[in-house]
């Protein structure tokens, strides 16, 4: 078969052409999304920090839409609802379910991380050294158990769903982190308050703790009175059980907790007497 050179190099020619082609086109394309990304101002997150600070932004962004949204449905129920005779809720409930601001006498609460240079001892636990939820938990159940009325952590309002997560060293609330030190509001007797977190024998071995390995604790009654915001999360349930003891309707038999229900109990420190965590 003869063959024909002349076809060959028409062949590498075209070949050659569509690759320019394709290259040119491919730069014009990042060139214009590079453009683009700087005039928009707006990137990708390019690691685990990133995407972090991204996702807390956009939960505040939420978080001022809902409020906003709630704002609304509110002036459109009562629009809706004038000329009906349509009974509203108590001052408590509304206090309790956290939908208004609320303003009176209190105490702060802050717990903290020992710092680095605390005294280690040899037979301390790293873990006795960290604030843990438990601690945070411990602290919030005395107030509550002391006649606290509202309260706030980190000064976002918590309610009976409010969930209290920590992983690591970080708190997770409503979707939004934190770093030590951990803050807690409560508004009530500031004298009643006070003597629930002595009461309390987890919070007093945090206590302990703290005075041992050098833990941060500090209780500060208002001289002001403290004014705590609104609940600004969700408020749809998925699910939730009642607790031991509690009656739930005349006549209906209180329920009786699951097994594994109990809290884990905190790391012991060798220079207190016990756990932390009640047992």
């Amino acid at each position: 078969m003869t063959e024909h050179p002349h076809r060959k190099r028409r062949l590498v020619a075209r070949g050659t052409l569509s690759v320019a082609l394709v290259l040119a086109l491919s730069g014009t394309i990042f060139a214009a999304n590079a453009k683009f990304a700087r005039a928009t101002g707006d990137r990708h997150p390019e690691d685990l920090a990133d995407l972090t600070e991204v996702e807390a932004s956009r939960v505040e962004d939420l978080s001022s839409q809902v409020d906003a949204l709630r704002g609304e449905v509110d002036t459109l129920t009562e629009d809706e609802n004038s000329g009906h005779d349509v009974g509203s809720p108590g001052l408590g409930y509304v206090v309790e379910g956290g939908s208004t601001p609320v303003v009176g006498p209190g105490l702060t609460v802050k717990l903290d991380d020992a710092p680095e240079d605390s005294l280690r001892l040899a037979d301390v636990s790293a873990d006795v050294l960290v604030v843990h939820q438990q601690d945070i938990q411990s602290v919030m159940n005395a107030l509550w158990a002391g006649g606290a009325e509202a309260m706030t952590l980190m000064d976002q309002r918590v309610i009976s769903t409010s969930a209290v997560r920590c992983i690591g060293n970080v708190l997770i609330l409503q979707g939004r982190r934190y770093s030590p030190p951990y803050e807690v509001r409560a508004i009530g007797d500031p004298a009643r308050l006070k003597a629930a977190l002595s009461a309390s024998p987890a919070v007093q071995a945090y206590v302990r703790d703290a005075g041992d390995v050098g833990l941060g604790w500090s209780v500060t009654v208002a001289s002001d009175p403290l004014e705590l915001p609104a609940y600004s999360g969700a408020t749809e349930l998925s699910s939730a059980t009642v607790p031991e003891g509690v009656e739930i309707l005349p006549g209906i038999p209180a329920t009786s907790t699951e097994p594994g229900a109990t809290e884990e109990p905190r790391p012991t420190s060798g220079t207190t007497s016990g756990p932390r965590n009640e047992p």
